[in-house]
C-alpha cells in the first residue's frame, strides 16, 4: 500500500470541513479543497497561508474543473452537498443534481486521475426510521427524504465502481455536534444551546425521539484514521459512526446542566415523530474506533465560542442556518 500523500476534499469549507482542513494539515497531508464558499470565505483563515493548503473556489458540477484539480491527489474526502432535508427540498432539481449527477462524474475524475482511496460521507438517516433497539449496517436502507435516497445511491455507485486500487469507504455519520468555524446552528444539539445561552429557554419539539449525535472531533478525527487504515481494513466497508442515542429531551436536559439551572425547558406537541437510533459497534469491533468526545462536551465547546464573542448574532445571521443561507444565495 503506498502512502497517501495529497488529500482532495470537496465541501473543505463546511461545518466539518473546517474543523478536518487544518487537522489535515497538521497531520503532514497536502490539502486541496474544493468549495463554493458560500457560507463565508474566511472560515479557513487559520489555515489558509500553509503551504501544503490549495483552495480552489468552484463547483463539483463542473467536470472539467475535477478534471485539471485532481491529479496528483491519493485520496477523496466527499463531504460536499446540499447538506439536509430542508435545503434539498428547496429545490430538489439542484439538490439532485449536487448529491447525485454530480458524484457519477467525481468518482469516474477520482479513478481516471489515479485517486487510490475514496471516501464517502453518506449519512445514517439512509435506514429511515426502524423499531429495532440497534440499526446496524446489515439492515436495508429505506430512506424516507429525497436527501436520504440519494445518499443510499452514491453508496451504491460508489461499491458498483471499486476495484484493486481504488479503495472504498463509506460511512454512516450520526449527526454533527459542536463547534466549527463554519457553524451551524441547524443541528439538534447545536440549536438547543444556542436557544439556552441567548434565550435562557428551550422548546422541545416532542421530546422522545431519539437523535444519534457525534462530536466534530470525533467525526473529523474519524476521517484522518480512514487515510491510514489499511486497504484491506475498509476496501468495501459500510460503517456506522455515532456516540450515544440520546432522546431530544435527554439532550434537552444535557444542555440544560452545562449552560445554567436558568434554562427553562418547554415542550410542546409535534406531529415529527422521527427517530433515529444507530449502532455503531462494527467500527468499533473492526477498526477499533471509539468517539472520545461526549455530547456535553460539545455543549462546552459552544458555550465557551459564545462567550468568547465568536458566534455574533447567532439567532438572526442567516449564515449559520443552511436553508437560509440557500434560500439568500440560489445556487442554480
Amino acid at each position: 500500500m503506498s502512502a497517501i500523500q495529497q488529500v482532495f476534499v470537496t465541501g473543505g469549507a463546511g461545518y466539518v470541513g473546517s474543523v478536518l482542513v487544518p487537522k489535515l494539515l497538521q497531520t503532514g497531508y497536502r490539502v486541496k479543497v474544493l468549495d463554493l464558499y458560500i457560507y463565508g470565505e474566511d472560515v479557513l483563515a487559520a489555515v489558509k497561508d500553509h503551504p501544503n493548503l490549495e483552495q480552489v473556489k468552484g463547483d463539483i458540477r463542473d467536470r472539467a474543473l475535477l478534471e485539471k484539480i485532481m491529479p496528483g491527489c491519493d485520496a477523496v474526502i466527499h463531504l460536499a452537498c446540499i447538506s439536509n432535508d430542508p435545503s434539498f427540498e428547496l429545490d430538489p432539481g439542484l439538490g439532485k443534481s449536487i448529491n447525485y449527477d454530480a458524484f457519477l462524474d467525481l468518482v469516474d475524475v477520482a479513478k481516471d486521475s489515479g485517486v487510490k482511496r475514496f471516501i464517502y460521507a453518506s449519512s445514517s438517516s439512509v435506514y429511515g426510521i426502524k423499531e429495532t433497539e440497534n440499526v446496524t449496517e446489515d439492515l436495508p436502507l429505506q430512506p424516507l427524504t429525497d436527501y436520504s435516497k440519494y445518499k443510499a445511491l452514491c453508496e451504491e455507485v460508489l461499491l458498483a465502481k471499486r476495484e484493486p486500487g481504488f479503495v472504498t469507504l463509506v460511512l454512516r455519520p450520526a449527526t454533527v455536534c459542536g463547534y466549527s468555524p463554519r457553524l451551524r446552528l441547524d443541528l439538534t444539539v447545536n440549536i438547543l444551546t444556542n436557544l439556552a445561552v441567548n434565550n435562557s429557554k428551550i422548546t422541545v419539539f416532542g421530546g422522545g425521539q431519539k437523535r444519534p449525535n457525534i462530536h466534530i472531533e470525533d467525526m473529523t478525527d474519524l476521517y484522518i484514521k480512514s487515510l491510514q487504515w489499511s486497504d484491506e481494513a475498509i476496501d468495501g466497508k459500510i460503517f456506522n459512526a455515532g456516540y450515544e442515542n440520546h432522546t431530544v429531551m435527554e439532550i434537552a436536559q444535557m444542555v440544560k446542566n452545562v449552560v445554567g439551572e436558568q434554562v427553562e425547558i418547554v415542550t410542546t406537541e409535534t406531529n415529527d415523530h422521527r427517530s433515529y437510533h444507530i449502532s455503531s459497534e462494527k467500527i468499533k469491533q473492526e477498526l477499533g474506533f471509539a468517539p472520545k468526545h461526549t455530547i456535553e462536551e460539545s455543549v462546552r465547546d459552544l458555550l465557551k465560542a459564545f462567550q468568547a464573542n465568536l458566534i455574533p448574532n447567532s439567532l438572526t445571521d442567516i449564515r449559520y442556518y443552511n436553508i437560509k443561507t440557500m434560500q439568500h444565495i440560489q445556487i442554480k
